[in-house]
């Protein structure tokens, strides 16, 4: 979906072999998702869930491919806030993002216009604790960027169900959140 300048994924990145969220993703030759509560059809509905380094292919280049398809990468944290800003600012920008309505949204999730045609999911994370827990579904949409902050954390966006914020944040590399590519 051309969003501005940008083309952007108009869903979550859906790429690789399932493993239990109990299983750390590995460089192993093989791209590895969880799917929030290890059922298949989450993946399905709200993309796989990834651990950062396995999004960037076990380097620490930005805006590198990463497990994007050819043509397209995992963008970095200057992309995501050219995206946040075209949309108004990080106050309402979460709004023009959310997908419409309640089949994926807990209520009210009354402020959702969608009209970027981006069509966030509240997808939720994985290994979100110690515990290494599925959290959030249906309450936040988290996404990567390819933009690390040191060598535990990397910088995120999420959104809530609650308001249209759009939050920038750094997120543990450990934990398992969405991934949308953008056009190179």
């Amino acid at each position: 979906v051309q969003i501005g300048t940008q083309c952007w994924f108009k869903e979550n990145l859906n790429v690789g072999t399932r493993i239990d969220g109990a299983n750390n993703q590995t460089n192993n030759g093989t791209i590895e998702k969880y799917c929030y509560d290890d059922n298949p059809t989450n993946c399905t509905i709200y993309g796989g869930l990834y651990q950062w380094n396995e999004i960037m292919q076990y380097t620490g280049t930005h805006g590198l491919r990463g497990i994007c398809p050819t043509g397209w990468h995992v963008p970095t944290d200057t992309e995501w806030t050219v995206l946040i800003d075209y949309l108004g600012g990080k106050f309402v920008a979460g709004d023009k993002m959310k997908e419409t309505g309640t089949a994926h949204w807990i209520p009210p999730n009354s402020y959702a216009t969608n009209e970027s045609g981006f069509t966030g999911l509240p997808s939720g994370a994985c290994r979100w604790s110690q515990w290494q827990d599925f959290a959030n579904m249906s309450v936040y949409a988290y996404w990567w960027s390819s933009t690390d902050t040191s060598e535990v954390y990397a910088w995120t966006r999420k959104i809530p169900q609650s308001d249209g914020y759009a939050f920038r944040s750094h997120g543990d590399k450990d934990y398992g959140f969405s991934v949308r590519c953008i056009f190179d």
